[in-house]
């Protein structure tokens, strides 16, 4: 018999029933009934669930593979635990010859005990639709796990080409299972309500770690320390609470509002690296730059070679003050502001880190012993 049940039989039990359908997976849904389902797993670990899977072997037949599952009887009635151990196949009655109609492939528990039908087994078989114009399933047995729907075409036989597997004929409504305290990994009963507060389940179409909070699926990273997803909360828990607001923008709790997220600006300072050009001292440097190349930069500079007399138009020659160190350059030719408490004027800092005094105030000069400060903020 490759449909096995564990303590079902009232009397022949083996060890190997036993062991083969030790499966200590129930999920709860009140205090004594819990949730029917396969216990997920592939052999690879690529997919959720391959326990029960069924694929067409002919024109009217289909196989059923091995796999584990729990299936609940009425509430004080227990759960049966059931594997399959070996594949097999099931035959599809031939199509109505006027009307569709939709079939069930279950596995089924049988329990003379409570449904006085003469049996004590398990067993995957075909629970067959009302042929119609419009066809609906029929409805699940007592103490079965629907694994496919099968819809039945009219007329459908091994002679004409049989069910139409390749269109779709066969549906998977495969539910799964887990022990208490583990994470459901979510196959057809994403909208199956929590057994308590605090379980979870792994919502692979909606993509995250789901929480049951008494009443509703709450994505887990609404909890402390996750960004709540986009949607999912307007009010915060907690201050440094965060969430993705709007699909793109990240916003913090405050503890009353939510608040755009400015990250705090990464900076880095210097205050050495100025060399002077002759005729100039470099007195004091200051640079402060951000992680995007934002810069700010101070240079005080004091004349020491000759005094030079500007016309009362403001021109001198270019007068090469210094040079700015590597890093702190600008990454085109930029203007500076550059004064001395007496006149002021125009400076040019080039790509290479020079600076020269181009203009100063009209009939001033550069005094020895003045101090001349260029000011300027540009991008590296």
């Amino acid at each position: 018999m490759p449909v096995r049940s564990g303590w079902l039989m009232p009397t022949g039990q083996t060890r190997q029933n036993t062991r083969i359908t030790n499966i200590g997976a129930t999920t709860p849904v009140n205090p004594l009934g819990v949730r029917s389902g396969i216990l997920p797993g592939t052999y690879d670990g690529k997919f959720r669930v391959g326990g029960l899977w069924m694929s067409s072997s002919g024109p009217m037949t289909a196989t059923v593979y091995h796999g584990k599952a729990v299936i609940q009887g009425g509430t004080t009635d227990g759960a049966y635990p059931v594997a399959l151990d070996e594949d097999i196949t099931l035959t599809f009655a031939d199509g109505d010859p006027l009307n569709d109609r939709i079939d069930l492939v279950v596995v089924r528990v049988y329990d003379n005990d409570v449904d006085a039908l003469g049996r004590y087994e398990a067993a995957v078989e075909i629970v067959k639709g009302t042929p119609a114009a419009t066809p609906a399933a029929p409805t699940a047995p007592a103490r079965s796990l629907t694994l496919f729907t099968v819809k039945v075409k009219k007329g459908a036989s091994a002679g004409t080409g049989g069910i139409d597997w390749a269109g779709g004929a066969s549906t998977d409504l495969r539910t799964t299972t887990v022990s208490a305290g583990g994470i459901l990994p979510v196959y057809n009963n994403a909208g199956v309500a929590g057994g308590y507060p605090g379980q979870y389940q792994d919502n692979d179409n909606a993509h995250f770690l789901q929480r049951w909070d008494g009443t509703a699926w709450v994505a887990y990273p609404k909890e402390i320390g996750g960004i709540a997803p986009s949607g999912t909360i307007t009010t915060g828990s907690y201050n440094g609470q965060y969430r993705d607001y709007n699909g793109g923008q990240l916003q913090r709790w405050n503890g009353s509002a939510w608040v755009v997220y400015q990250p705090p600006v990464e900076t880095e300072t210097t205050a050495a690296g100025a060399t002077a050009l002759p005729n100039w001292s470099v007195v004091s440097f200051g640079g402060r730059r951000t992680k995007s190349g934002l810069c700010t930069i101070t240079v005080t500079v004091t004349r020491s070679g000759a005094q030079v007399n500007v016309d009362s138009a403001g021109n001198i020659p270019d007068e090469p003050l210094c040079t700015l160190p590597a890093g702190w350059r600008p990454s085109m030719d930029f203007e500076a502001s550059a004064c001395d408490g007496f006149g002021d004027g125009g400076a040019n800092i080039y790509t290479n880190g020079q600076i020269n005094l181009r203009t100063w105030s009209s009939n001033g000069a550069l005094v020895p012993g003045r101090n001349i400060r260029v000011s300027a903020t540009y991008v590296l």
